[in-house]
């Protein structure tokens, strides 16, 4: 017996017809860069806490979320800024420039089944909008990527941010789960297929405060370095989402080029529940992330970014946004999970969602199509913002907006799935 065993477990070979499984590639968990992880556990969700307006009519329920990873700070205008810089480039490169050097050419002068990739060590390198030698040479060839006629300033030259759009595809699973019995229906019903402007609304800090001076904030907010640390607004859901499927294609790039895998990662928005939980940092039944039932320390210092009072912005250190590192952290090494900006999550809205989704990592999600009425377009947003009273900071308080419209005072940070039981599991 003991030989038996002994031989059966140093031998792999599959020629005496047993079934011994398909090897694959060791897989080592990461942290990715600029997340953390948040574990498993379960927590009551609703309105727990002092919520005096809803606890007679707000539900709340026991659920469990599996463990994933999270940002730690809300995505900046200078993270967010990658993405609209490679729509740029791409358009400019596939459309205008159709210079052969900033390709792909592989090796032993094949070629890749007629389609073009871009080289974007070979970009990073030689800019499309400079040459070698930092001259402008291209720019004749990109003259169609600037504002054109009247709407010129100056005679300067300024891209068209009109033309940043990124086309993207991706499978809605819920729709190929819901439609798996209908035979009438193709694996093509589940794809979606969306085309969305990137650059940000800057000019949301005027269209959003009636007859306030916000004029500064509209024209450097995203473009000053100054602000590049700063939270990016501006964003409807759908581009939030565009760059959760963006970045997603960009780590996956990543491992192709290094001959690995394909990507293990897929960057999503946060569920509700998932923003949620990951608020609370591990604590049970508290009002704010940092615990409460106070919204200032020992010291008397307020612990987020929001309106103290009736038309009071600075008690807490801002009248606008902050560095997305400020403040302190909850105690799973999160910032601003309360103020500074509002989040978008993954989730659609419903008063009655606790009534009916599952107890295990729960959401409601719904792909509205442009036909629907505006009550389906509704996407929970969380976590209340510079511009909210206190009671937009509990973790409980649950919000919404509509999925195309942008606002100054929204942004968003990203998920990451964990492949795996728990990452301390080493059994």
């Amino acid at each position: 017996m003991a030989a038996f065993l002994i031989s059966s477990c140093t031998s792999r070979s599959n020629s005496r017809g047993e079934v011994t499984g398909v090897l694959q590639h060791t897989f080592r968990t990461e942290v990715p860069y600029g997340m953390v992880y948040i574990p498993a556990g379960s927590f009551v969700m609703g309105p727990v806490d002092q919520d005096i307006t809803f606890s007679q009519i707000g539900d709340n329920k026991q659920v469990t979320i599996p463990p994933f990873f999270m940002d730690e700070t809300e995505l900046s205008n200078s993270q967010y800024k990658q993405f609209v810089f490679w729509v740029r480039d791409s358009i400019a490169i596939t459309k205008y420039l159709n210079d052969d050097k900033y390709f792909v050419h592989p090796k032993g002068g094949g070629t890749n089944n007629g389609k073009k990739y871009i080289n974007w060590d070979y970009v990073a390198k030689y800019s499309p909008w400079r040459d070698a030698k930092g001259k402008t040479s291209n720019i004749k060839k990109l003259q169609d990527m600037f504002y054109q006629g009247d709407d010129r300033v100056f005679d300067r030259n300024e891209i068209d941010v009109r033309l940043l759009k990124y086309n993207y595809a991706t499978m809605i699973l819920r729709d190929a789960a819901n439609n798996q019995t209908n035979k009438l229906k193709k694996r093509s019903d589940a794809i979606l297929h969306d085309t969305v402007q990137v650059y940000p609304d800057t000019l949301v800090w005027l269209s959003n405060f009636s007859y306030a001076a916000n004029e500064p904030m509209a024209q450097g907010y995203f473009s000053h370095p100054a602000y590049q640390h700063y939270p990016v607004v501006g964003i409807t859901w759908r581009q939030a989402r565009a760059f959760t499927i963006w970045r997603t294609r960009l780590y996956e790039a990543a491992r192709i080029a290094r001959h690995l895998s394909a990507a293990t990662r897929l960057y999503d928005l946060p569920t509700e529940a998932q923003f949620e939980y990951a608020a609370r940092g591990g604590r049970l039944g508290t009002t704010y992330p940092w615990g409460g039932p106070y919204i200032k320390n020992s010291r008397g210092c307020l612990q987020a970014n929001f309106k103290p009072g009736r038309g009071n912005y600075t008690d807490d250190g801002a009248a606008y946004t902050v560095n997305v590192h400020s403040y302190l952290p909850n105690d799973y090494g999160l910032y601003n999970m309360a103020g500074n900006v509002a989040e978008w999550t993954s989730s659609a809205y419903d008063e009655a969602a606790s009534s009916f989704v599952s107890d295990l990592s729960p959401t409601y999600s719904y792909e509205a199509k442009a036909s629907d009425p505006e009550v389906k377009k509704r996407k929970v947003v969380r976590g209340g913002s510079f511009k909210d009273i206190g009671y937009f900071l509990q973790n409980s308080t649950r919000t919404y907006e509509y999925q195309d419209t942008a606002k100054a005072y929204i942004g968003f940070r990203c998920v990451t799935n964990f492949m795996g039981r728990d990452i301390h599991d080493n059994r």
